[in-house]
């Protein structure tokens, strides 16, 4: 009797196990058929893109798509902007919710929690509602048009300091009373002793900053207004014209930038993992 409930046990284990991985490649493909289609029309004729009838590949390889999109547009201007503000933004998310997320979880001060929980709110606040209040109180600083304006707005999010807190909320006080005994300040108690305990968290503040900074579109097109300040969400929007779009360069050049976000993913997997499983589902 005891070998039959096991046997029973192995095969519904089995079933599950051959269940779940048949559910999980039929979701990959799903995710992964928008890229697949993206690198196959980048190598179609732009005339068969959207031709009626046409096959997911085209009738040539069209490989002088690639040429095309890095002379079609200030490619290297484009790409350098987008590097310079995503960097940049990426840096100084992960330093202002480093700072917020300590203040929230070891400072004292009145209200402490009721700001916190106010700040925590700012999240549902959709894009189009902060763009127009943000562009009126940059333009009559005349900070648009600028790296400024594409950088420091947005780097005060509230998502950042919320995944950091979460994981400082879980950290024994132990460790900052015996630092305290040995004379240390907030400072050098966050700086030298929390900070290495914080590095999955923060990079991964980090890298989904980085990746909402090199995709983003509607903060740029209302900013900025000069063509050599355009990051790469406007540098795609120059293929269009009067004469309509050119897909198979516009798609080449997709595929081309797409490519730092793929490799960042891809090699810090495993940390961003850690990061989200240690620092997003805790606290006390």
């Amino acid at each position: 009797m005891p070998d039959t409930k096991l046997a029973r046990r192995s095969t519904r284990k089995k079933t599950f196990t051959i269940v779940s991985s048949v559910c999980l490649t039929i979701l990959a493909i799903l995710f992964l058929f928008p890229f697949f289609w993206m690198l196959v029309t980048s190598l179609k004729p732009t005339s068969e893109v959207f031709s009626a009838g046409s096959s997911l590949v085209g009738s040539r390889l069209e490989w002088s798509n690639y040429p095309s999109a890095l002379s079609s547009i200030p490619f290297a201007r484009v790409i350098l902007n987008s590097i310079i503000v995503s960097v940049s933004g990426s840096l100084l998310a992960m330093l202002v919710s480093l700072l917020s997320a300590y203040a929230f979880a070891r400072l004292r001060f009145k209200f402490r929690d009721h700001l916190f929980l106010l700040f925590i709110g700012t999240l549902v606040l959709p894009q189009e509602v902060l763009v127009i209040p943000l562009f009126l109180g940059l333009n009559k600083l005349g900070l648009t048009n600028s790296y400024f304006s594409l950088i420091v707005p947005f780097a005060f999010g509230a998502f950042g300091a919320f995944l950091i807190r979460q994981f400082l909320m879980q950290l024994p006080l132990e460790f900052e009373e015996a630092a305290r005994i040995d004379g240390c300040n907030d400072w050098r108690i966050m700086t030298q002793i929390l900070l290495p305990l914080l590095k999955a968290p923060i990079l991964v503040v980090g890298v989904f900053a980085f990746i909402d900074y090199w995709s983003t579109f509607l903060w740029p097109l209302i900013v900025i207004n000069d063509q050599s300040m355009a990051t790469i969400p406007l540098g795609l929007q120059m293929f269009s014209g009067e004469r309509g779009t050119d897909w198979g360069p516009m798609m080449a050049a997709v595929a081309m930038t797409t490519i730092p976000s793929f490799l960042i993913v891809v090699f810090l997997q495993k940390q961003l993992e850690k990061g989200v499983a240690l620092g997003a589902f805790g606290g006390r």
